[in-house]
């Protein structure tokens, strides 16, 4: 796709993790925490757990598409039982999502923000997020960086819409907004933002390299790779020129 990527679009649908925050800065010292709680004391079982969910016990970088980079609480909760957590499926989600929703204040947004998503707004785009943490996190999240004002649409997986890759988080977005599908770019740092930008019949799938995911990784489902959506601008202002 060409770098009018953005053309003719009425909105866009941001994944929140690697995407409006850095990934590795704003979610190492809480999946070290995550771990900690699954492993109930044992030191050992900690370090396996950071392993089984795809975060290196060392440098703290967490591995594209790995459990902790695609996984809800849910799923992540799952996932350290199955590699030897002796808590229950219920308590340690229950945990976990209230750790999510602490791990706000962990935050490192890419770029301001307030100011992105304002000048979006200014623009006439409809703009949501959705991403496989919790609601209340996302709002929370909203909230901090003062961007709640500018969303209209919010969507986790607790939300009722499905979950990454299933379409309907993006057409629950459409529906909110009074877009159809084709209209709206969907933005994430994963393969399954971008599969369930695809799945749903998004305008344009676009990738950013602020998460855990890379040009290789996401090329095969990414209409385009930016550093980061600070460089959305860029592809509106070229919108613009060619309009």
């Amino acid at each position: 796709m060409s770098r009018n990527a953005l053309r003719g679009i009425g909105g866009i649908l941001f994944d929140k993790d690697g995407t409006l925050i850095r990934y590795d800065e704003s979610w190492a010292p809480v999946n070290r925490e995550a771990a900690r709680l699954a492993a109930a004391g044992n030191a050992n079982l900690e370090t396996k757990l950071l392993v089984a969910a795809g975060m290196d016990p060392i440098s703290g970088h967490t591995h594209a598409d790995s459990l902790y980079a695609a996984g809800n609480a849910a799923e992540i909760a799952a996932g350290f039982i199955a590699a030897g957590s002796p808590l229950t499926v219920e308590d340690l989600t229950s945990r976990l999502d209230a750790l999510f929703v602490q791990a706000t204040e962990y935050a490192v947004p890419v770029t301001d923000l307030r100011s992105l998503f304002s000048r979006l707004k200014a623009r006439g785009l409809k703009l949501g997020i959705a991403s496989s943490d919790n609601e209340l996190s996302i709002r929370q999240t909203a909230r901090r960086f003062k961007i709640d004002r500018y969303v209209d649409f919010v969507a986790g997986y607790d939300s009722g819409f499905g979950i990454k890759p299933e379409p309907g988080m993006v057409l629950g977005f459409c529906a909110a907004v009074g877009l159809e599908p084709g209209s709206i770019a969907m933005v994430g740092d994963n393969k399954h933002d971008l599969a369930m930008g695809a799945n749903a019949g998004v305008s344009a799938s676009i990738g950013v390299l602020t998460g855990t995911g890379t040009r290789d990784t996401l090329a095969p489902l990414a209409d385009l790779c930016l550093d980061s959506i600070a460089s959305l601008e860029e592809l509106l202002l070229c919108d613009e020129k060619i309009g």
